[in-house]
């Protein structure tokens, strides 16, 4: 029986850019992100979220989460991301970044 790989770190990371994407678009755009419940227009227009500032921050926060996670991942059933020297700026900036829009707002 052959097994899957178990994914790298960088295909770990790659993953987790999603979260980066999200974190840094909702600190830059609030209810106007698309990740907040924002709509866009066919005409290219932005439509604000109807999402309660709380609920926007339980978003980012749930990224933060799996930022965190991913982050502290030491290759005890995972890579080991933790102790890797990938650059990791970025998650841990969107990290840095997310917390701080949580507090706030």
């Amino acid at each position: 029986m052959s097994y899957p790989t178990p994914p790298t770190v960088a295909e770990i990371l790659t993953a987790a850019t999603d979260s980066v994407t999200l974190i840094n678009d909702i600190n830059t755009n609030g209810a106007d992100s698309i990740y907040a419940g924002a709509t866009v227009e066919p005409d290219g227009t932005v439509v604000a979220s109807t999402w309660t500032q709380a609920e926007i921050n339980y978003r980012v926060q749930q990224n933060v989460d799996h930022l965190t996670t991913i982050l502290a991942y030491d290759g005890n059933g995972h890579a080991d991301v933790a102790g890797s020297s990938e650059d990791k700026s970025s998650y841990t900036g969107a990290v840095t970044t997310g917390k701080a829009y949580i507090a706030a707002n």
